[in-house]
């Protein structure tokens, strides 16, 4: 889940308004008479003292104050010094906790706890020089996925079909790219085209990720199919190494063009996925490098996701399914 970062903005300073919303912080902590001065400077959200609950943890009956705060759907953001056991007891009860962090470390320990963490962090100027790593960090890392390298054993023709483009925000680096797939149990890492030929310059903010009717992986293990991508859609970016985070689509555009349909095995597991047949596709070796699909031979080794099949509308649940 995406966290919510605030940065405390008490005493009003411009320069530490201004830095925020450059990282990103999703709003900001002021006092009320300040609140005109934040939003001439940029599209936010401030919320005042007056409508949150700040609450230091001294003892437990401290802990009881906060989630009955939180049921009663009233902010409440636990004061610099909290420690782990209250905030799990807290987490084990309800939603919507806030932590007051003033360090890197401290904003790493509230995203984690539980393997949850707290839903809102609240920066203070203590933390403001490790801001814009908070934010990257909790805002755009989705975690780490299992890569597997898998075998290519066919490649066929597949006639024209409409094929997708995923222009991103973001700019993303060799090796970096989205998981498509015929199946969410088998889908393959599909490179940005961060690589430059003779013929075509480099698009590192695209990914020419497949047929329309293909499987992606999106952030918070949800699946959608290619075609439904529009733009402000957030979809997840995944490296050779398995590291994700998010970006968010500029465009789509979906065109007809020649197609390929590609097999690979992973221990006797079977996968396909069409995609354009073109110089500047390419799939990602283990050793994360591109691999062209126009140089792509059977017997290559190419980076894959495998997964237990069963989706509905792009959650998982449980239930027998064979997708081919």
């Amino acid at each position: 889940m995406t966290k919510e970062i605030w940065l405390k903005a008490i005493p009003f300073d411009k320069k530490l308004v201004t830095l925020g919303l450059e990282s990103g912080v999703d709003g900001f902590v002021a006092e009320a008479g300040d609140a005109e001065k934040i939003l001439a400077l940029g599209r936010t959200k401030v919320m005042t003292p007056e409508e949150f609950e700040r609450i230091p943890i001294r003892c437990k009956d401290d802990e009881d104050t906060a989630v009955a705060a939180l049921r009663d759907c009233r902010p409440v953001f636990l004061a610099q010094g909290w420690e782990i056991i209250p905030v799990e007891n807290i987490l084990a009860c309800t939603e919507g906790l806030g932590l007051e962090c003033e360090s890197l470390d401290r904003a790493r320990l509230a995203a984690g706890v539980l393997e949850r963490g707290a839903d809102r962090l609240l920066i203070t100027p203590e933390a403001l020089c490790d801001l814009k790593t908070i934010v990257n960090e909790l805002k755009l890392s989705q975690g780490t996925v299992e890569l597997t390298p898998a075998t290519i054993t066919k490649i066929e023709h597949a006639g024209l079909g409409h094929r997708v483009c995923v222009d991103t925000t973001s700019i993303l680096k060799t090796g970096e790219g989205m998981l498509v797939g015929n199946s969410s149990a088998f889908t393959f890492l599909v490179n940005a085209e961060t690589e430059s030929n003779p013929y075509v310059a480099a698009r590192p903010f695209r990914i020419n990720a497949g047929a329309v009717h293909a499987y992606c992986q999106m952030p918070g293990d949800k699946t959608r199919y290619l075609e439904e991508l529009a733009s402000g859609s957030e979809v997840l970016v995944v490296g050779h190494t398995g590291a994700t985070k998010t970006a968010v689509v500029g465009r789509v555009k979906t065109e007809i063009r020649p197609m390929l349909l590609i097999t690979a095995d992973v221990d006797g597991v079977s996968g396909k996925v069409f995609l354009q047949n073109a110089e500047t596709i390419r799939l990602v070796t283990p050793e994360g490098k591109p691999v062209s699909v126009v140089t792509l031979a059977e017997g290559d080794k190419v980076l894959v996701r495998t997964d237990v099949a069963g989706r509905h509308f792009g959650m998982r649940i449980a239930e027998e399914i064979k997708e081919g």
